[in-house]
């Protein structure tokens, strides 16, 4: 069968490369046509039509700003599927962009399946009845989305996590330090994020953390869209050590984390790395979701575990003064770190175990059978 897969950002290229692997387990005839990054490229073994470097802008703002790359980028992907023909679009998460596409497909006859749901329990809860007309099989990775679709009578699938699968899989390097020249002494580590808006807003701040913590190391985990000179601008000659493709193995080897809000937070909590979360954005955008966003969380920790398990610095709390003070608490307070682990240990039993990958290729390739 022929699948035409979409991500839009960072870990959304790491899971559609995942369910590309699993895909050929389940279909050995499967053809790709695919929109992704450098992880969803190396998989199908192609070029992708468009890179996430070029396609993920967060917040209204931003978004507003690149309305007419958006746009190039929309017809662009709707010109390819028409000539493809595939038997299924598959839209990894990046719902601005992909529930786009999931009324175009729908349109054109080709089944519609959504892996990694919008995040439409958080705002605008009104947009299930957008995805009840034009997805036709709605895959799900956290475990209180099933509770909240069936409250609108759409069945949809449970499949696990997938970054359970990424890191029970990934092959953790035990020369870390000494490849990347780090020292002996203990690491905090630095997750600023992917999107350029994020890295300019929260770097400084993270890296000023440097001056309170002398006997530690601190590293940042690099963008695989950037490279060492981009992220200079920001080290200036505090000689912070930046790692590239190694986020796992950085976090592995780290005491504490500071993390911007996303994926890598859930990331450092199954790795039970306790963390801080932080976030920082342009003041009107974060303005227009505080008054929009219907969650009290915004880390995945946090939702999934359904109480405060990590603590959130967002906006004016995502100062440097206030991150040192967490990770201080972290590194010097037992009992608080003790609880982080604790409240990991909640989440681990919430996940459930790996296997979401193969699980949603099998469901994938039965439903088109």
């Amino acid at each position: 069968m022929k699948y035409y897969i979409i991500a839009g950002e960072t870990s959304g290229d790491l899971h559609g490369a995942n369910l590309i692997k699993a895909l050929k387990v389940e279909d050995p005839q499967a053809e790709f046509k695919i929109v992704g990054g450098n992880k969803m490229q190396e998989a199908a073994d192609q070029q992708a039509l468009i890179h996430t470097s070029q396609m993920a802008f967060m917040g209204f703002v931003e978004v507003l700003k690149n309305l007419s790359t958006i746009s190039k980028n929309l017809k662009a992907v709707k010109e390819d599927i028409l000539a493809y023909q595939p038997d299924t679009v598959i839209l990894i998460d990046f719902p601005g962009f992909n529930m786009k596409i999931a009324s175009f497909a729908k349109k054109q006859g080709i089944k519609v399946c959504y892996y990694i749901s919008p995040k439409i329990w958080a705002w605008n809860q009104g947009r299930v009845h957008k995805i009840k007309k034009v997805v036709d099989h709605m895959f799900c990775i956290l475990p209180f989305e099933v509770d909240f679709y069936k409250r609108f009578g759409m069945k949809v699938d449970y499949v696990g996590n997938p970054l359970l699968d990424a890191i029970s899989t990934y092959e953790f390097n035990p020369n870390f330090r000494q490849d990347n020249n780090l020292t002996d002494a203990p690491i905090i580590a630095l997750l600023p994020g992917s999107r350029k808006m994020e890295i300019e807003e929260i770097l400084p701040e993270m890296v000023d953390v440097s001056f309170s913590f002398p006997k530690h190391q601190l590293v940042i985990a690099g963008a695989p869209n950037f490279d060492q000179a981009y992220y200079q601008q920001f080290i200036g000659d505090l000689g912070i050590p930046v790692v590239f493709d190694q986020t796992y193995d950085l976090l592995k080897n780290a005491e504490a984390a500071v993390v911007t809000s996303g994926t890598a937070t859930l990331e450092t909590g199954i790795l039970r790395v306790p963390q801080v979360v932080v976030y920082k954005a342009n003041p009107i955008s974060v303005w227009l979701a505080r008054k929009l966003i219907k969650v009290k969380f915004i880390s995945l920790v946090n939702l999934i575990n359904n109480y405060l398990s990590v603590i959130e610095l967002i906006q004016e709390d995502c100062t440097a003064s206030d991150i040192k003070d967490e990770i201080g608490k972290i590194i010097v307070e037992t009992e608080h770190r003790e609880s982080i682990l604790e409240n990991y240990d909640v989440l681990a039993e919430k996940l459930g175990t790996p296997g979401a990958s193969a699980r949603t290729a099998k469901l994938i390739v039965e439903y088109l059978s």
